[in-house]
């Protein structure tokens, strides 16, 4: 799962062995299809939620055993063949996304996390199931972790989000740090947060770091190029949270990325760790 547009999905990489790569690259191009479907470009909400059902028209092509008209889906539905994949977590994904169009803001943190169970865990129970992971305590730990991966993305894109129209902050949190969103906004538009932006942010950091480090025990439990994978995705999270920290929280002076130098730590750190 991703830290910011799935860009920490391990799809392609080296590490991977070769007969997982193709099921891999499937699953994303599915994933990232369907988020920029929901997420980029300027197209009218209606006509994303149409794409967004053509797609789960394919999906149900890939469940009836018929043909899906698009390629990506016939590759996707290959995949699915070859490694016994549940179709559970494909129509959660869309589902997330389809919230995505329509819904932009969330009361409380219980229904953020009823949006990382469908946008996020859905990824990492299918990177377990094709490499044929199926224990109960390691998909909760699998849940974990991506729902932690998902929270540190938001905190990254508050700025990037704002502009979107879109507040993944639960307004309960705000409300209780006595912010609301004008102060999102005139952060975003002056590059410098309102006094009580720190501690409000320092709570989120916590929570998602303590839900990261409860399931990060996964990455040494699973074996091989999977485990690997898996600590390197779970240190990078970790280093976003450190670098959130760091400055306070403060997303709008600049947003928090990794450079080569945490790379080579987190190499290191996943080699050592097994």
């Amino acid at each position: 799962m991703s830290v910011g547009h799935y860009e920490n999905f391990p799809v392609g990489s080296l590490a991977l062995p070769r007969r997982m790569r193709k099921a891999v690259h499937a699953v994303y191009h599915f994933a990232r299809y369907a988020d920029d479907v929901a997420d980029e470009g300027e197209m009218a909400a209606a006509e994303r939620l149409a794409m967004l059902d053509e797609l789960r028209l394919e999906l149900d092509r890939v469940r009836d055993g018929v043909a899906p008209h698009m390629p990506m889906m016939a590759r996707l539905g290959e995949a699915i063949a070859a490694h016994d994949l549940p179709l559970e977590p494909f129509y959660d994904l869309l589902s997330a996304f389809s919230q995505d169009v329509v819904k932009t803001r969330y009361q409380n943190f219980a229904e953020l996390v009823d949006y990382c169970r469908r946008s996020a865990n859905p990824v990492g129970r299918l990177m377990l199931a094709i490499f044929g992971e199926t224990d109960s305590r390691r998909v909760a730990m699998s849940d974990g972790i991506c729902t932690a991966l998902q929270l540190i993305n938001f905190l990254q894109d508050v700025a990037v989000d704002w502009k979107k129209g879109r507040v993944y902050l639960p307004a309960e949190d705000l409300a209780r740090f006595r912010l609301t969103e004008a102060d999102i906004g005139a952060g975003a538009a002056s590059g410098r947060p309102s006094p009580m932006w720190t501690p409000m942010m320092l709570f989120q950091i916590d929570r998602a770091r303590r839900m990261l480090q409860g399931g990060a025990p996964l990455g040494r439990q699973l074996p091989g190029r999977l485990g690997f994978e898996l600590r390197m995705i779970i240190l990078g999270g970790d280093r976003i949270l450190s670098r959130l920290h760091e400055s306070g929280g403060d997303v709008f002076a600049s947003r928090p990325v990794l450079n080569w130098k945490d790379w080579l730590y987190m190499i290191r750190r996943a080699l050592l760790a097994r």
